[in-house]
């Protein structure tokens, strides 16, 4: 028997996993540009090629085909000219990290399963809820920001429903949350998956940047109230997708304060800041919340997936509790972390962070995230003096959105480019940016998460976006679609 991971076969372990780190490491240093260009068809062949029900070739081939057919046509986020998503390069010892987790296939959700693994989760839980300012608080491990947000508005939902004597089918459609327009989308997946009226997110004013206007926020409580609705939570940001700006939460928490609504911020972008050397005076407030959602995969440089949902009182998460005789009796006195998390069994994600921190110094991870920061500062000015770009505001993270403005163009035709340059540098694989919508007109949008980007790297992709676009609006048609040898030749003379 030589197919399990096991005492005979550990020899066979260390050998495959030697050859394999090589094969991706020769892939991560030869990489020259984001993504290779291969055509959705061309990929679609190559994974329809395999055969799943035939017999194996073994572990050396089967890696040699996930060499030619993953690793080949893989995204980059390592690349400086990848700048789509909030995607970041890791951590080489949250890397190494991740090695052990799948070796060991550890499951944190009862402490017979994980023993030092559920300690060290909960130690670090401990660490960044200080960080935040929870003196005492708590909190538990998710699969990413979407769980985390879900988790929190879970727990607001029942906090509401708890303090009225009605049935709870009487009260859930009353419930509302409260959010701005550039609150994560999971917000409003969240109040649909907990069974909330489709009206129930309401949107508030913001400062014209995209921050929530607490004034507009105290109007919006006492409006809804006044119709009879209950407010249940508040939906703070700190980093917004796109704008990458952070609401000002203590003015938010005094509004909550004062008329008792769970404040729930999410900082799955910006709780980078909470390591920040310099900056972490960005998130003041955010110790009054009641709950915190973190992605340490964004700001902290680890691999997918690492999240956490965070709360000031431990209390607040028993409202998820549920109990099994085969699993997590309610007698059993273990610390027993399926009593607090959606999900039963869980990866030891933790472990890359632990590994991590130990490694690098929780103040070194606050100096990359302050890196990036820096380098869309640097990127907002240098959009501003292109007469070819036009800046759409500033952001306090490590977002630009910009427009593109070729000579000679209108508003409507720079606002049709947008869609066909990203695609044209999308298909091309030379460099990777993002579309959006603000204030109803598309932009593009670069999200700076490479601490070893440099201002070169980005005036390299600009030149790009430039080219497309130029090449773009000499054509005639419609630009979504008529993507031309013209279009991508463009992109290739900049490169």
């Amino acid at each position: 028997m030589r197919d399990l991971l096991t005492r005979s076969t550990a020899g066979l372990y260390r050998s495959e996993l030697a050859r394999t780190s090589t094969i991706v490491a020769r892939r991560v240093a030869a990489a020259d540009q984001p993504f290779s260009g291969a055509s959705r068809a061309e990929l679609q062949r190559s994974v329809d090629a395999v055969g799943l029900d035939g017999a194996g070739v073994g572990t050396s081939a089967a890696i040699d085909e996930i060499d030619e057919l993953f690793l080949e046509h893989a995204v980059w986020f390592h690349h400086p000219a990848y700048a789509a998503h909030l995607n970041c390069p890791v951590a080489v010892p949250a890397v190494a990290a991740e090695a052990v987790l799948a070796a060991v296939n550890t499951s944190v959700d009862t402490y017979d399963q994980s023993t030092v693994g559920t300690l060290m989760e909960r130690r670090l839980l401990s660490w960044i809820t200080a960080r935040a300012g929870f003196t005492h608080g708590d909190g538990v491990f998710t699969s990413g920001g979407t769980q985390s947000n879900l988790h929190a508005l879970f727990l607001a939902r029942e906090a509401a429903l708890g303090v009225h004597e009605a049935p709870r089918r009487d009260i859930l459609p009353r419930l509302v949350i409260f959010a701005t327009a550039s609150s994560h989308f999971s917000v409003g997946k969240s109040a649909l998956l907990l069974g909330l009226a489709d009206d129930a997110v309401i949107a508030v004013d913001d400062d014209g940047d995209g921050r929530m206007d607490p004034v507009a926020l105290r109007g919006a409580i006492a409006a809804t109230r006044a119709v009879g609705r209950l407010p249940m939570a508040v939906v703070a940001t700190a980093g917004t997708t796109d704008r990458g700006v952070i609401d000002p939460l203590a003015g938010i928490a005094d509004a909550c304060d004062d008329d008792g609504v769970w404040l729930h911020v999410d900082a799955a972008y910006g709780c980078g800041l909470l390591v920040s050397p310099s900056r972490r005076h960005l998130l003041d407030g955010i110790q009054r919340a009641r709950s915190v959602t973190v992605d340490f995969h964004k700001s902290f440089f680890q691999p997918v997936s690492s999240s956490a949902v965070l709360v000031r009182e431990p209390i607040d998460l028993a409202a998820g509790a549920w109990y099994a005789d085969y699993l997590n009796p309610l007698e059993n006195a273990e610390p027993n972390q399926v009593d607090a998390s959606l999900q039963t069994t869980r990866r030891f994600d933790a472990l890359k962070l632990w590994v991590t921190l130990r490694a690098l110094g929780a103040d070194r991870v606050g100096e990359l995230f302050d890196a990036v920061i820096d380098l869309a500062a640097e990127t907002h000015d240098e959009v501003a003096s292109d007469p070819e770009l036009e800046l759409v505001g500033r952001t306090q993270l490590s977002t630009v959105l910009f427009r593109v403005c070729p000579a000679g163009t209108d508003a409507a035709t720079q606002d049709g480019l947008v869609a066909g340059v990203r695609r044209v540098l999308f298909e091309s694989g030379r460099a990777l940016v993002a579309k959006t919508v603000i204030d109803g007109r598309p932009c593009l949008k670069l999200t700076l998460l490479n601490p070893e980007t440099t201002i070169d790297d980005v005036r390299a992709i600009l030149a790009m976006v430039k080219d497309a676009a130029a090449a773009l609006a000499g054509m005639s048609g419609d630009l979504e679609s008529d993507l031309g040898d013209a279009a991508f030749a463009g992109a290739e003379a900049s490169a």
